[in-house]
């Protein structure tokens, strides 16, 4: 019986005393630079969804480390944040103390499944010494004009007393106490990611990511061309600007909404009838966020602005002014045409308050075949000279003809808001900036760095929409760098995610005090060959990281604009009850254990054997105690005589093709097929009373990237010296994969009659003669004209006859 409690301890006491996955010094090996995202260090441990990402970006870099790469592997921690500061407020704990318990029990389980990280290069981003180039890289983006200041409206709990970003609003309520949350508009601190919208979507085109992201990120950023229109208000000189993408729509136009914060709104008060009406509109909606108001999946609202009129200016028709909730001032112009027969929301919108329906695109030309909401392109109907024009000639067209009168600019605009980049928390990096009544924000220099986050008494949010950070006097007041004045530090501190969208580049130099990282260094392993990740951060951190690292880029600090070349996002894992993980329902996996019971190779090897990578697979104990029987079926192998004798050409068969196969699914991420392949070589093992010693070093070496402890023992017991991962990846023969005999279905007009066993390769003229020799053959095709032969060498003979 394989004792995994002994080896796997020896194996990891040996890589740790041998330093075995530090990133070596050898210049004239090529870099591979394999990243998995580093996870948050909660107070409820590592679970089973973290080792499916660490083991497979262990299982990919162990396997390039054979192929002769020298590969960059390393781990970390994402640990400011909400959940942190949360506990310390609940159990007057410190967060940092909280933290780094939570940490020393992370690296301990994932120590405890042997993946290959360079230890050395571990960075933690509450650590002063790492988010100094936080705050630097701030510093620059300030510089570049890229963080700037201005009041916004912000998710404000009542009860909490704290902002709270989009994704901590649940159905307009706050995710910790369930209180209606507010919109209060404050002073805060935003990243000009707008600046690269465009570059952010056309690079994407040169990555190696699933279509899937990539089409996220461009939904995200929702880049729209179209055109600017100015509708005029009816006897006045006020203009409500809209913007579409469907000017070719115009005719069938049958009112205007606003956004309720529009400015306009403050224009047209003189004439507005029904102040009342809409003054208590606006209170009823002031508490819904921004992702809450643009669900297509909500009712939409609104009210007519009694007393006031807009003037379409194709055909100088009057339409009525609405305010809605499902306009944004923040997108666009704040201010929307709507055509309800042929945009979904304006169609529902128009329904709900009995507003005119005009069809002015028809799918079949000069046909009026309208449906009810029709959204596609089409041909014009009802539009004046445009008439009958197909809906991209109409637009180019009308562009022009409205450019020429004045009133229609083109445009192009992206749903992506700059980044809100400011909390009113406490455990998060403090914002290198100190306000002075005379010289404005005023950078700190590089010297000055880190600002250290000071400790406080009490972690609870002020309620005046101030950090906690506010409280502390002899931090705050200090004087200007500039002038010599008195002045305040800013006492907002960043988001969460300010620490993950860089950490990729310190690994490269996780020890330089002068440096972010030396350009050397940078240059050398950036970009990262290959990044293991969760589809949740699709359109937050890679976005906001591929920003950071663009804009490093164009400062001339990063040496390429792109940070990841490939993305593989991984499947969740649910409880065996095929539910969520979750305490409440005491159905959470501990690797612990996991790792108790069976080892930790065979959790990894489980794990990747679930099924596709990138699937959803619940957990089930009878197929881990499946995979623990091959791991000791594995063992078992040193119990067979092993020989020097040289192995029989079907064994040598199966072992090239598992060579092939297994170094191909690594390669495409398909580690459940490698595993089965794996399997098969095994079962042909077993049954042989004699073992060529070289094969067991081969079949060790295959199987290694995903049970590395017991590869290592078994590298060890047939001469190896030191680790099998300084060792190199077998090599496999074309000649020894080829089959000797392979089997040819022949197929009669479609239909299987026979299979032939015939030599690999044979030639077609061959293989016809046989098949017509053969008695079920023969039957079928006996005084029938023979039409066609269709030959695939060593799969196929299909003969078509005429009936």
């Amino acid at each position: 019986m394989y004792n995994f409690k002994e080896i796997e301890k020896k194996w990891q006491d040996f890589w740790d005393k041998d330093e075995t996955y530090k990133v070596e010094e050898d210049d004239s090996k090529e870099k591979f630079y394999t990243l998995v995202e580093f996870p948050y260090p909660s107070g409820a441990g590592l679970h089973v969804g973290h080792v499916k990402g660490q083991t497979a970006v262990d299982v990919f870099a162990r396997f390039k480390r054979l192929k002769g790469y020298n590969v960059l592997n390393s781990m970390g921690w994402d640990a400011f944040g909400l959940p942190a500061e949360n506990f310390a407020i609940k159990n007057k704990k410190h967060p940092g103390i909280f933290t780094q318990e939570n940490i020393n029990n992370f690296r301990r389980q994932i120590k405890s499944f042997g993946p290959s990280f360079d230890w050395s290069r571990e960075i933690d981003t509450t650590d002063p010494n790492y988010y100094k180039w936080t705050q630097w890289i701030f510093l620059q983006l300030f510089e570049m004009g890229l963080a700037y200041e201005k009041e916004a409206p912000i998710n404000w709990c009542p009860s909490c007393k704290t902002g709270l970003a989009n994704e901590e609003v649940v159905d307009g309520k706050c995710e910790r106490c369930d209180s209606l949350v507010e919109q209060k508009n404050m002073k805060q601190w935003f990243l000009k990611i707008t600046d690269y919208a465009e570059e952010l979507i056309t690079d994407l085109n040169d990555l190696n990511w699933p279509e899937y992201i990539k089409t996220s990120q461009k939904n995200w950023i929702g880049k729209s061309e179209g055109a600017e229109i100015d509708f005029s208000v009816k006897d006045s000189d006020i203009k409500i600007r809209v913007f579409t993408t469907r000017i070719d729509t115009i005719f069938g136009c049958t009112y205007v909404v606003i956004a309720p914060e529009s400015k306009i709104l403050l224009q047209l008060e003189y004439k507005i009838e029904n102040k009342d009406e809409l003054n208590e509109y606006l209170e009823k909606i002031k508490n819904k966020s921004d992702l809450e108001r643009t669900d297509l999946n909500k009712d939409k609202s609104g009210v007519k602005i009694e007393g006031v009129k807009a003037i379409n200016p194709f055909n100088n028709e009057e339409v009525d002014i609405f305010i809605a909730d499902y306009v944004l001032a923040s997108y666009g112009t704040g201010a929307v045409m709507a055509v309800p027969a042929h945009d979904e929301r304006d169609f529902e919108f128009a329904k709900k308050y009995d507003l005119e329906i005009k069809t002015v695109i028809t799918k079949e030309k000069d046909i009026d075949n309208s449906i009810s909401c029709y959204t596609e392109d089409g041909h014009l109907l009802n539009s004046l000279e445009f008439t009958g024009m197909n809906s991209s000639q109409a637009r180019s067209r009308m562009i022009e003809f409205g450019e020429g009168k004045g009133f229609v600019q083109r445009k192009i605009n992206y749903k992506l808001r700059d980044w809100l980049f400011s909390r009113q928390r406490y455990w998060g990096e403090p914002i290198p900036i100190i306000k002075c009544s005379s010289c404005g924000n005023v950078p700190l220099e590089k010297s000055d760095l880190p600002l250290v986050l000071p400790e406080v008494e009490n972690y609870e949010p002020s309620g005046n929409g101030e950090s906690p950070l506010a409280n502390i006097n002899s931090w705050v007041n200090v004087k200007c760098p500039k002038c010599g004045g008195d002045a305040k530090r800013e006492t907002n501190t960043m988001p969460q995610w300010a620490g993950s969208s860089w950490y990729f580049l310190r690994y490269i130099d996780p020890k330089n005090q002068e440096e972010l990282a030396s350009a050397e260094n940078l240059k050398k392993f950036m970009p990262v060959d290959i990044y293991f990740g969760g589809a949740e951060h699709t359109t937050v951190h890679l976005l906001y990281s591929r920003f950071w690292n663009k804009a490093l880029c164009n400062k001339g600090i990063v040496p390429v604009s792109e940070p990841y070349k490939r993305r593989v996002q991984h499947g969740l894992i649910l409880a065996e009850d095929g539910r969520k993980m979750s305490k409440r329902w005491g159905n959470v996996i501990n690797p612990d254990d996991v790792i108790s019971e069976y080892g930790a190779d065979v959790m990894r090897l489980y794990i990747m054997f679930m099924g596709p990578y990138g699937d959803t697979s619940a957990w089930a104990t009878s197929g881990i105690n499946g995979i623990s029987r091959f791991v000791n079926k594995v063992w078992n192998l040193t119990e067979k005589e092993i020989t020097e004798d040289e192995s029989d050409k079907e064994t040598l068969n199966i072992l090239h093709k598992t060579i092939k196969k297994v170094g191909e699914d690594i390669e495409n991420i398909s580690f459940h097929t490698a595993i089965s392949q794996l399997m098969i070589l095994l079962n042909h093992l077993s049954v042989k009373e004699k073992i060529n010693k070289e094969l067991v070093n081969i079949f060790a070496k295959l199987l290694s990237p995903f049970t590395p402890h017991l590869s290592e023992e078994l590298f060890s017991l047939m001469g190896g010296i030191g680790s099998i991962f300084k060792s190199s990846w077998p090599e496999y023969s074309e000649d020894l994969i080829k089959d000797e005999k392979v089997k040819i279905a022949v197929q009669i007009n479609g239909k299987l009659r026979d299979t032939l066993e015939v030599d690999f390769d044979s030639e077609e003229s061959f293989v016809v003669e046989l098949a017509k020799n053969s008695e079920l053959v023969k039957r079928w095709i006996e005084g029938k004209d023979i039409i066609k032969i269709i030959f695939i060498k060593n799969k196929l003979l299909s003969i078509v006859i005429k009936q």
